[in-house]
Parts: C-alpha cells; structure tokens; sequence
C-alpha cells in the first residue's frame, strides 16, 4: 500500500459538511487534504443517481454560512425562495405553517460553489477516491485508506479525520468499540426517500397540492407511511416531487391492506395522486432527476468525537429527525467541526478531551433540541390517518404546531383543551398521549440543556438519553393504519 503525506486534518467525503469543514480548518492555519468518490463536477453527489434531496433549507442556515464564509450565496445556487414548509393533514383539511422563509437549492450548483471556496484556501483536493476505512493505532484514528482513482490502494496520515461520508461511512462503522459514537444507526431511525425532478405544465390551481411560495409536506400514513410524501417549488417550470417512509411502517401497512408497494411503487402513486400537472418530464439536468438514498431521523450521534475523529452531517444523523430535513445541520457542523479542529490541532489535543468543545458547541448551535423532537416523531409514527385528521383540527393551534416543530415546548394540558376535544376514549387518549410526548419532549429538552462539560460525565448521560427513548418506542408502537 502506498503511504501519502501527512496533513493536519483529512476530510472525507465533500458533501455540505465536508467543504465547509475543510474551509473552515484551513482558514485555521492547518494542513487539509479533502477527498471525496466522485469526479470534480459531481461533487457531493450521494449515489450515481444524483444529490437525492428535497433541496430545501432555512433561509437563517443561509444566512449562517454567509457570516462566516463571508461569502454571499444567490442564483443559479439558491434557486427559489419560499415563505416556508406547509404541512397538511391527510384529509387536507388542516394545514400547519412552518420553518420560515427559505430557499430550494439548486444542489448541484450549491454543492460546486461550496467547493471553490474550499479550494481557494489552498487545500489539497482529490476526486474520484473511495474511502475503505480508517487508520487505527493505539486507539486513535490516524488518517484513511481508500483506492485512487487507478485502483490502487493508498493510505492518508493525518492528526484528525472528519467524517462526513454519509450515513453508511464505512469509517463510523469501523471505529474501535466505543461507548462515544454509535457505529451503527437502528434501521426504524431510517427513512426510505426517493424523489424526482419533473419539468411540468400546471393543470389547476389548488394550494393544497402545489404552491409556488411554499415547501408542501403532505402527511399522510396511506400514501407514505412513518413519513411523509413533500411537492417542493422550484424555478424555471420545474418542480422537486418526493416522499419518505420509515421500513417497519410500511410493512405494517402492506400487511393491513393486502398490499405489496415498495419505496418506488408509493413514490409513483403519490405523483398519480397530485392533480394538479400535466406534461411531466424527469429534468435530467445534471443526471439529477430521479433518485432514492436513506436519511437517518434520530438525535444527532450522544457524542460527534472519538480520538482522532469527528464527524459531520448525515455520519452523525443529524438531520432533523420531524421533517428529515439534513441540510441546514450540515451546514452549521460543517462551520463548527472544521473551527474546532484547527483549534484542537493546534492546541496539540486531538483525544476525545481534546475534541469535546465541539459537542459542546453543536449542541448549543443545533442540536439542544434534536432528541426531543425525535420522541415528537416516534409519536407521530404511532397514529393513524384518522388520529392526524382529528388531531390536527383539534390538539395544536398553528402557533402550538409551529413551536414544536422547532422544538419549542407549548404548555398542553387536558383540561386546558377539554372543551376542544369532542368527547370519546379514542380522542381523549389520543391527545393523552399527546400531552405526555410534550412532556417528555421537554424533559429531553432540559437533559441536553446539560450536555456534559467533559467525557467524564458522558456515561450517565447517554444511558439516561438512550433510556428515555427507548421507553417512548415502547409506549408509542409504530401503527400507521
């Protein structure tokens, strides 16, 4: 095997999290080698199907990375501004407004732009390398190996690697036995998703199926279940149609219903399902139109280092574990990570003590609120069609619904809505259940407002996470129909 140079810090894989990552670690005076598995203008594409993505993000994770890029992004790379994400009921009949003003990204160009601004710090960037594995010595990462683009096997030295290779990186998954960073993520934390980009002609207008000012998310345990079926704008005639669902949820539904859909199959029925265009035609711009990958919709990993190693975006599970939404976390990681390892490189501590600042400030910056918002979609998952009709009609105010989607805790009570809710055991304890998920949403809200000052204190901490999780897997069993 052949031995490179050593670097400072190795990023692996230069999606959202590792561009900025390596941006930010070399504007830190450290040594960055950025490698990533595609040619140079597919970079941080996911699969050969393409950036397999609803392509939304927040208008303020925007405004994040301009700050400290001080870098402006605009069109053709923010391709559509929105007022927000609108989630309705499967009836149609209640809709919930959410997220704030954002944009749909064109991700190809996003992902490019990303990438000359890594390259003008003077990093060292290579194309068309596969990853197979970290270096482990002493219980240290220190550094990878992969294959070049010739096939030949080639080892990197470095003092710290970022992970950000997705959420199958063969690096998490060969970490030595840690009580840190999980090494695997539970398939029920997984979310199938597929999506198409279609050119199209408006055959109607009805706000309920397709609205050019937001992100539409469709809930709706028939048509996606344990997820969601989304119709996101874009510009130019084109549209980003898609849909997500949870494996253990649409096996139950099959079973119910003496069907046999797979992922493909829902996603082709809920574009049949769409009234409203005509004339549909995959875009086939940058090989982008058609595409299915996974998404993790757990909390963010208990902890984001291990010795030599730190991990960014999808590797982490970071994606917001109600809307599944990835890019805005990645973004704000992909800042964080790369600053605190220059830091930690140039400190000479690269121990998981060395790298725990990170953790500390992730979690302030983002993911405070991530796992109690993954117990918020463990009871969503628990509902039927009927339960999401009524219940979003009758439980939540906009205001209540908006607040819990951002992790905002609404003070619920029975008595405080008896007089909303007709009466009915089925009703009462639907929104029983639904008191004690914001409860414990705050309660998880409160463990994390206490994320551990050092690795000393870690243990407790994630057993305590781990548990009250798992206790709310056991009271809300995922039941679509």
């Amino acid at each position: 095997m052949s031995v490179k140079n050593d670097y400072d810090l190795i990023v692996a894989g230069a999606g959202l999290a590792g561009t900025l990552a390596a941006t930010m670690a070399a504007r830190g005076g450290v040594s960055v080698l950025l490698v990533d598995r595609n040619e140079e203008k597919n970079v941080g594409r996911k699969t050969n199907w393409g950036w397999t993505c609803g392509d939304a993000v927040a208008a303020s994770h925007i405004d994040y990375i301009e700050e400290n890029l001080g870098v402006k992004f605009s069109s053709p790379e923010l391709d559509l501004p929105v007022d927000g994400v609108m989630a309705l009921s499967p009836d149609l009949n209640s809709r919930y407004p959410f997220d704030g003003k954002g944009f749909s990204l064109n991700r190809p160009v996003f992902e490019r732009k990303l990438l000359s601004i890594a390259r003008s710090e003077k990093i060292d960037y290579m194309s068309k390398f596969e990853v197979t594995g970290p270096i482990v010595e002493d219980g240290f990462i220190k550094g990878i190996t992969g294959r070049d683009q010739d096939g030949k096997n080639v080892e990197f030295r470095s003092k710290i690697v970022i992970d950000s290779l997705g959420v199958s990186t063969v690096l998490r998954r060969k970490l030595p036995e840690n009580n840190f960073v999980d090494r695997m993520v539970d398939i029920d934390d997984i979310e199938s998703t597929g999506r198409y980009i279609y050119n199209f002609e408006l055959e109607k207008e009805d706000s309920n199926y397709y609205d050019s000012r937001y992100a539409l998310i469709h809930l709706n345990n028939e048509l996606a279940p344990g997820g969601y079926g989304w119709v996101f704008p874009k510009s130019n005639g084109k549209v980003n149609i898609g849909l997500g669902v949870q494996k253990k949820a649409l096996d139950i539904r099959n079973k119910k219903m003496g069907r046999n859909d797979n992922l493909q199959t829902l996603i082709d029925n809920y574009v049949k399902w769409l009234p409203n265009f005509k004339n549909l035609s995959v875009d086939e711009t940058d090989n982008n139109g058609k595409g299915i990958w996974s998404v993790p919709v757990r909390r963010q990993m208990e902890s984001l280092v291990y010795n030599g190693y730190m991990g960014a975006g999808d590797s982490m599970t970071m994606p917001n574990p109600i809307s599944a939404g990835g890019i805005g976390p990645a973004l704000i990681a992909g800042v964080i990570a790369g600053r605190n390892a220059a830091q930690s490189i140039s400190k000479g501590d690269v121990s998981i003590s060395g790298l725990w600042k990170y953790n500390l400030d992730f979690n302030e910056k983002y993911g405070m609120k991530m796992a109690g918002m993954e117990v918020f979609r463990i009871y969503l998952q628990s509902v039927n069609n009927d339960i999401l009709n009524y219940g979003m009609k009758t439980f939540l105010t906009k205001k209540e619904a908006s607040d819990l989607t951002v992790g905002m805790i609404p003070e619920l009570s029975l008595a405080g809505k008896a007089k909303m809710i007709i009466k009915g055991m089925k009703n009462m304890n639907a929104f029983s259940n639904l008191v004690y998920t914001v409860r414990k949403m705050n309660e998880m809200n409160k463990i994390y407002e206490n994320y551990p000052k050092t690795p000393k204190e870690f243990d407790s901490f994630k057993k305590r996470v781990v548990e009250e999780i798992e206790n709310t897997k056991k009271r809300f069993p995922t039941s679509p129909l």
